[in-house]
């Protein structure tokens, strides 16, 4: 077992000293805008093995330099925010299962940081740590994760993210699983939706609930996954959880991160689009956030 207590990757630092901000909009670390691009094919196949050259960003209409550039399967931070509150009572078992399937699946170097929530976020790990290890993974949760209590789902989301920001790696996703329905938060939707997008992480959300849940919110689910790059899936049994959990994991390992640093700092939205010409000249499906806010704003909850 291996667990990570959550420190500024030096490496990173090293090459990019110059772009550091104390303050930074975009990263706990670097003043860079980090992308999280999945490229798929026509039949929904993950691509694989793209150079860095095959890929173009467009920044309000204006190429980019790309600085930073990690191929798939290179290590990523990944939270792992799962519902505990009374609405998950008959989901608990089936959640475990999907989340040790993901983490079996993942990159052997991933640090996973578990936290759970229902009035209140926990970190499952001692002192908010990270771990790579998928038994110590299944332990944890099995042991630290009783449904019970109302749910603080935007809470919990907005220190979720303020989190895996703190991970080691540039490569950030933040997998939800819950049923999207808040009835205990501070902090408002518009709030953490805000919050989410101006983050690096991209996230992924699986919807558990039944369909007698009054409280579900799966279009919440939806909105996070789309404002970020990530994807949202809404499984109907057991086993199409698993799957889930292990298409996100395949994803992961085969994606690839962009970065470079804001071509302005007007507050405004910048609209992303990424490009990706293969030499093959195949016609590929691209997927990464619409979007980010070039500073001088704040959306914190």
């Amino acid at each position: 077992m291996r667990i990570f207590v959550p420190l500024a990757t030096l490496i990173v630092a090293a090459l990019f000293a110059p772009l550091l901000a104390a303050q930074s909009h975009f990263s706990a670390r670097s003043d860079l805008v980090v992308l999280n691009v999945a490229v798929t094919d026509s039949r929904g196949a993950f691509v694989s093995g793209l150079p860095q050259d095959a890929f173009k960003v467009v920044d309000e209409g204006q190429p980019q330099k790309i600085d930073f550039f990690a191929e798939q399967d290179a290590p990523a931070t990944i939270g792992l925010l799962i519902d505990a509150s009374g609405s998950m009572l008959e989901n608990r078992d089936r959640v475990i299962a999907g989340v040790t399937e993901f983490a079996r699946a993942s990159h052997p170097d991933d640090e996973f940081l578990p936290l759970t929530f229902n009035e209140q976020v926990t970190s499952v790990l001692p002192q908010g740590r990270f771990t790579n290890d998928p038994a110590t993974l299944r332990d944890v949760l099995t042991e630290a994760l009783v449904a019970r209590g109302l749910t603080a789902f935007h809470d919990a989301l907005a220190e979720a993210v303020e989190k895996v920001g703190q991970g080691r790696y540039e490569r950030k996703v933040l997998i939800v699983l819950s049923d999207g329905g808040d009835n205990a938060s501070r902090a408002t939707l518009d709030q953490v939706l805000a919050r989410a997008r101006d983050s690096n992480a991209a996230i992924y959300t699986v919807g558990i609930y039944d369909a007698n849940d009054m409280e579900k919110n799966p279009g919440v689910l939806k909105s996070l996954a789309r404002l970020t790059g990530g994807e949202r899936f809404l499984p109907q049994s057991p086993g199409e959880l698993v799957q889930a959990c292990l298409r996100i994991a395949r994803e992961i390992r085969s994606g690839y991160t962009l970065g470079y640093p804001p071509p302005d700092r007007d507050g405004a939205f910048h609209r992303i689009r990424v490009e990706v010409a293969p030499a093959d000249r195949r016609r590929l499906n691209i997927r990464t956030r619409p979007g980010y806010f070039a500073a001088g704003r704040s959306s914190q909850p």
